[in-house]
């Protein structure tokens, strides 16, 4: 079978790697004489409680599996560098940008959103873009999606938006009705529901798709000069979509094709490759901005803000061990470097808890000392000890209080952020009624041909047609508002749908 993929030949490429077999032993490296059988008092009696064998492993295959992640949960991972190659220390003093030609390692996963862990990689869904960065400063993690924009751009809607891309608590069912009942009351959700149904709903693999860090960012440089920014990852294979039909038919026969797609392309040296450009804007031109410019559910016009070339990241290793290095991955947005800073992105402020929150619940709170999140390029000096699964040498006989006498680590003045400035009243804005629709009419006028505009108008009427008639009414009003022809296309196509129900169900009816 000569035509088989590396993915597929990955247990034959192990057996020729290895000139015999290992020594099969327990978890605590002793070697066992059978694998076979448990020890029991005679062939028919009672197995024993001293069987370590035994017991060894069936402990710890009840415990094998960890909370999958709430979203993003299913997901391919993969391991290169990021070369520098323009020098944009005039806005950053981030080790990674230091100077052109300077690599530095990384790792990157990316997933799907809403579905589990065993869904399909051609879901209609937003995909997920993490990239963590191994520099001497510590890990930077630039934690973002496929998309620049997000549906929503206060983080308290995050969880109840959430369960409505997953199941009915009582049927455990996916509900359309959960789904666009929150579209069309939350009206900020339309620019990236336009993304979600035209063609790049559903990319052709990982590797024919873009990435984006979608919040604002901040930059200081060696001067501690701040500027605001936005990262975006362009992939050099260029973007390939899958039509909806297509899509479909390879979530039934080939769930994971993503996956494959990305293993054995790096299996076969097709290194995939994506080229960082940032964005920047000032603080003055941010005070004076027409729109609030860290408003997730926004771009910044390329016009206005053009991109400028930073660097290229290369993916030419695929994992060890999916579960070491891809399963037990933890990325967070408050991951950052001297250099990187937030910005009052109240999205992002939100991310900056969540993401390392939800990995102390995963994996523990000493999930940065797995070897896969250990910033290896860099020495962990702090006064964090003991807890679960404590894997170094826990600091040996280091001070484990601040201050001290003792030659303990000391924090140094020329690691400090840059000093921002706020003011404001404390109270909880409500930014439903912002801008929710201009952009989004662009994207429609502007960026979509025809022909995407339909198959834009007929992704949405073809899932929602499955939710009740008043929430498809909100529906057309909300794309109405984008473009008038937009909603009536998709209210004709709603009618069509509606008809096509009902000749069905009368016919149903004449048969009984």
């Amino acid at each position: 079978m000569a035509n088989r993929s590396k993915a597929a030949n990955q247990l034959n490429d192990f057996k020729k790697a290895q000139t015999k077999p290992d020594v099969l032993t327990t978890g605590t490296g002793a070697p066992v004489g059978t694998k076979t059988a448990t020890m029991t008092v005679g062939p028919r009696g009672p197995v024993l409680m001293q069987d370590f064998v035994f017991t060894d492993e069936m402990a710890h295959f009840n415990r094998e599996r960890i909370p999958e992640r709430v979203v993003h949960a299913k997901g391919a991972g993969a391991f290169g560098y990021f070369e520098c190659t323009h020098d944009i220390t005039s806005y950053c003093k981030a080790k990674p940008f230091e100077y052109p030609g300077k690599k530095t390692p990384l790792a990157v996963r990316f997933s799907t959103v809403g579905g589990e862990s065993g869904s399909a990689d051609t879901a209609r869904d937003p995909r997920g873009f993490a990239v963590k960065f191994y520099s001497e400063d510590g890990n930077w993690d630039l934690v973002g999606n496929n998309t620049p924009i997000f549906f929503i751009r206060d983080p308290m809607l995050f969880p109840n938006f959430i369960h409505t891309q997953k199941r009915n608590p009582q049927t455990h069912l996916k509900d359309p009705d959960m789904f666009w009942d929150f579209i069309t009351l939350r009206p900020e959700t339309t620019h990236q529901v336009s993304f979600l149904f035209s063609d790049r709903g559903t990319p052709d693999g990982f590797r024919h798709m873009n990435g984006y860090g979608s919040h604002t960012f901040k930059m200081v440089n060696k001067d501690g000069k701040p500027i605001y920014c936005k990262f975006h990852w362009k992939t050099d294979q260029g973007i390939k979509n899958l039509p909806a039909d297509k899509a479909a038919e390879l979530a039934g026969c080939d769930p994971d094709y993503a996956m494959r797609d990305l293993y054995n392309a790096i299996s076969e040296g097709n290194y995939p490759s994506w080229s960082l450009y940032i964005q920047v804007m000032t603080f003055e031109e941010a005070d004076r901005f027409r729109f609030n410019p860290f408003d997730l559910t926004k771009i910044w016009p390329q016009g206005e803000y053009p991109l400028i070339p930073v660097g290229r990241m290369v993916l030419n290793r695929n994992p060890k061990n999916y579960f070491a290095e891809v399963e037990q991955i933890a990325f967070s947005p408050a991951h950052m470097i001297p250099g990187i800073e937030p910005s009052p992105d109240k999205m992002l402020q939100g991310r900056l808890f969540s993401y390392s929150d939800t990995h102390r619940h995963r994996l523990g709170s000493n999930y940065l000392q797995i070897p896969v999140n250990c910033p290896y390029n860099a020495k962990v000096k702090n006064y964090q000890r003991d807890g679960p699964q404590c894997v170094n040498d826990n600091q040996a006989g280091a001070p484990n209080y601040f201050p001290n006498s003792f030659s303990g680590p000391q924090d140094d003045a020329k690691y400090m952020e840059h000093t921002t400035t706020v003011s404001g009243d404390v109270a909880r804005y409500n930014t439903a009624d912002e801008d929710n629709f201009s952009q989004v009419t662009t994207y429609w006028r502007k960026v979509l041909n025809p022909e995407a505009r339909q198959r834009l108008c007929e992704n949405i009427a073809g899932h929602a047609k499955d939710a009740q008639e008043f929430i498809q009414n909100r529906v057309i009003n909300q794309w109405t508002q984008v473009d008038p022809e937009c909603g009536q296309t998709i209210q004709k196509l709603l009618l069509k749908y509606k008809a096509e129900e009902q000749k069905k169900q009368s016919g149903v009816t004449a048969n009984l």
